[in-house]
């Protein structure tokens, strides 16, 4: 997948392209059939496929005290909108000047000059332009008037619930992680830089992984059973390893007193080389609350617990054959 973060980059190809526009937050059901969609039009066109986003997210700009914390920040979306098989992504700076153009402006600038659009493709809530003025049927009509043709997704939904980042903000506020999951349509995950503990784990109950303070969506405190992929400075050349099988706690570790929330991550598999610098989290189910212990040694044998109820879990996975697929 090419990234192009201008216009001018993009314009200069001059080729038919079909497009599809949103946040993208999270990479969803909703978002894959979209560019699923996208992708096989390209095809028959014989066309480039493209997806547009934006960064910031249009409400860090508009609305800072609203806008939401971020299920797939940008590096993490970025490498979901690739696996899609998209040919290129086009992240538009998104600024104060930029959210007062007309609806009509956006699609004359960015979809007929820069794109050459011959199909646009969106979600019927996609709203664009000053105001969110934009509308599916808006961008319909001005389609007819330049060329383009318009295919609007209508809402999808799994088992009652709407296919929506919101949605999935939801579900993972409540610690219903399997539900959000299955609106992801693959496992929620988190990665950030590795920092160093104060040892309590190691000495006192088991050892983990610390993530450093992460400010964008977690799942409801508690503990969960998780894959860990380890990650590795350039220079440490270490390849490519599978994710390791773990159990993460989402919480303030109130049993050593009250502490900022932080995420720490059991590996259940052992691990002999390099020590990595980075770490993704995929919570896959929730075991039980995050609670106080009256001692480090009560909490270490309701972790040897969890621990065991992992295993089984794996187990269960294993058995239905769907161990590796869950992370991939």
């Amino acid at each position: 997948m090419e990234v192009f973060h201008s216009q001018d980059e993009l314009a200069e190809r001059q080729d038919r392209n079909v497009v599809t526009i949103g946040a993208f937050d999270g990479i969803h059901l909703a978002h894959q059939e979209l560019l699923r969609r996208v992708r096989e039009r390209a095809t028959r066109e014989k066309a480039a496929s493209v997806a547009i986003t934006f960064d910031p997210h249009p409400l860090r700009v508009l609305a800072p005290q609203k806008a939401p914390k971020l299920l797939t920040p940008p590096p993490i979306r970025l490498e979901l909108i690739g696996k899609s098989g998209i040919d290129r992504l086009l992240i538009l700076p998104f600024n104060r000047d930029f959210s007062l153009w007309p609806p009509e402006k956006f699609v004359e600038e960015v979809l007929v000059k820069t794109l050459g659009a011959i199909a646009v493709v969106v979600g019927d809530n996609f709203r664009f332009g000053y105001r969110a003025a934009g509308t599916p049927a808006m961008l319909a009509e001005l389609g007819e008037r330049y060329g383009f043709e318009t295919q609007v997704l209508p809402t999808m939904q799994v088992r009652g619930m709407p296919v929506s980042s919101s949605q999935i903000r939801s579900l993972l506020e409540e610690g219903k992680i399997a539900a959000a999951n299955r609106l992801l349509g693959h496992p929620f995950s988190v990665r950030n830089a590795i920092e160093p503990g104060l040892g309590i784990g190691r000495s006192q109950t088991v050892p983990t992984l610390n993530l450093a303070p992460y400010s964008e969506m977690l799942p409801a405190t508690g503990v969960y059973v998780t894959w860990a992929k380890l990650g590795f400075r350039a220079e440490e050349k270490v390849t490519s390893i599978k994710p390791l099988r773990s159990v993460t706690n989402v919480g303030f570790r109130p049993t050593f007193g009250d502490r900022s929330l932080g995420v720490e991550t059991h590996l259940m598999e052992k691990w002999d080389g390099p020590a990595p610098s980075t770490l993704e989290v995929s919570f896959l189910y929730r075991l039980r609350d995050e609670r106080k212990f009256d001692s480090p040694e009560e909490l270490k044998i309701q972790i040897l617990k969890d621990i065991r109820r992992a295993e089984a879990y794996f187990r269960r996975l294993e058995r239905l054959g769907v161990a590796i697929v869950q992370v991939e």
